[in-house]
């Protein structure tokens, strides 16, 4: 199973903290599993750890790609038909991260690790 990590249930995993949900956590550790990251997650990450809303343990320089590396993570670029395609989602709202991580799902064929409830009036797979 492919698997696009939304960055709180990146973060839950990373921490082994216990709201990541163990349907999601057994995908995630899953051996046949493909698990990767947006890098708007990190994008987002960064921009409220910045702002004080996001307490790590390091700097999100070295905190992150740590833990993409422990899990065997892969970080998955934004690329520009990502970009293009969010024109075809309704707006049932209007979290540019979220948005960009359902249209990653879409065109890659991903399930969307999340507890978020408006992720899940979209068009993707999701897992939690």
């Amino acid at each position: 199973m492919r698997l696009l990590l939304d960055t709180h249930a990146f973060l839950w995993w990373a921490s082994e903290d216990e709201r990541l949900s163990k349907p999601a956590r057994a995908a995630i550790e899953a051996p046949s599993a493909e698990v990767f990251l947006s890098t708007a997650s990190i994008w987002e990450a960064c921009i409220k750890w910045r702002l004080g809303k996001l307490p790590l343990p390091d700097h999100p320089s070295r905190y992150l790609p740590t833990q993409l590396a422990k899990g065997d993570v892969a970080p998955l670029d934004i690329r520009m038909h990502h970009v293009l395609h969010i024109t075809e989602l309704p707006d049932h709202h209007n979290d540019p991260f979220d948005r960009i991580i359902i249209s990653q799902a879409r065109l890659e064929d991903m399930t969307i690790v999340t507890r978020d409830e408006n992720i899940r009036h979209y068009d993707a797979k999701t897992l939690w």
